[in-house]
């Protein structure tokens, strides 16, 4: 991954991701799977000019999710997530 790449917010995945969850996933907190971090989704590095939405982590860089919309289906991957946090 080039330093160079310019990346959003968490907060710019939320329109898509809406369409999957119940609830406000940029205010959940997530835990990284690979350095054990956990911070608020929306604290995540967003790149969407890929052929879906990547979110990283913004301490170690890892994949946090992929989601990806091909016509009638989403493809999401969450496995680089250990655990999402919701208030209730």
């Amino acid at each position: 991954m080039s330093a160079s790449m310019n990346y959003l917010d968490g907060n710019a995945a939320a329109g898509e991701l809406s369409r999957i969850f119940a609830f406000e996933i940029t205010a959940a907190q997530g835990r990284c799977a690979h350095c054990g971090a956990t911070r608020h989704f929306a604290e995540a590095h967003v790149y969407m000019k890929c052929p879906g939405i990547v979110a990283r982590c913004p301490i170690c860089g890892h994949i946090l999710l992929r989601l990806v919309n091909a016509g009638k289906r989403l493809f999401v991957d969450m496995s680089g997530t250990t655990c999402f946090v919701i208030d209730t």
